[in-house]
């Protein structure tokens, strides 16, 4: 099992001066331990943390007193992700702990590989209970169990080491297979040419009202072409062509 050896801390607030020497201050509490702030070699702290993480149980080294204890929590920095500060929960002796174990995706699912499925993880992790000493490190899925489209992993289906019991429900799905589709891309719609309205060019002049001068102008030139085409012809003018008069 893992061990850390710590040290008390008197100066409590002295943080910056705990981390300068190497150290990294943490606190440990339990359900019939109070709590007490310690330090431990920081160096020492992160190569446990990697293999414990927050579900094995680790050994507190206090002198000639141990504690069986959890990683509680660990503060890091927001922008090294170095840890900071950790907290420890104490178990109580002869009593089962309830923690959530990561779960470790294994092996190759022929519903992926050869009919093009699509592997959903629901749960990365899981609850269950076991003594101290029995908790599991992380738990195996193994997908290669999954090999048709639509199948499914429950709870269930997951092996457990001795003297650990699941907390969720048995029937709960871990991970499945989706079945690919391809994404259907809808043509656009026809444009109705009847519904485009077509603005006419220059203004209407209604009645009572003066042409602008542009109008007049295409007016008289209408005229004059009425005029030079019946005597290049012969032929009159059809009804009374008149010029319009300048005022």
């Amino acid at each position: 099992m893992l061990s850390l050896t710590v040290e008390k801390r008197a100066d409590v607030g002295k943080l910056d001066a705990v981390r300068a020497a190497g150290l990294m201050p943490a606190v440990f509490y339990g359900p019939k331990e109070a709590s007490t702030s310690i330090s431990i070699p920081m160096a020492e702290f992160k190569k446990v943390w990697k293999k414990a993480g927050e579900s094995s149980v680790i050994i507190l080294k206090d002198g000639a007193t141990e504690h069986e204890a959890l990683i509680h929590e660990v503060d890091k920095h927001p922008l090294t992700g170095e840890p900071r500060h950790a907290d420890f929960y104490v178990i109580e002796k002869g009593k089962k702990v309830t923690v959530n174990v990561p779960l470790i995706y294994a092996g190759v699912s022929p519903a992926v590989k050869d009919k093009g499925g699509i592997l959903v993880k629901v749960h990365r992790e899981v609850e269950v209970e076991a003594a101290p000493r029995d908790l599991p490190h992380e738990l195996t899925v193994d997908i290669a169990k999954l090999i048709e489209l639509n199948d499914v992993i429950h709870a269930k289906d997951i092996v457990l080491p001795k003297g650990v019991d699941l907390k969720i429900d048995p029937n709960e799905v871990i991970t499945s297979i989706a079945e690919a589709k391809e994404e259907v891309v809808e043509a656009p719609a026809a444009i109705d040419m009847s519904a485009i309205e077509v603005e006419a060019k220059g203004k209407e002049v209604k009645e009572g009202e003066t042409p602008a001068a542009g109008a007049t102008g295409g007016a008289a030139g209408a005229a004059k072409g009425a005029v030079g085409a019946a005597k290049s012809t012969g032929a009159k003018p059809v009804g009374d062509v008149k010029k319009p008069q300048s005022k």
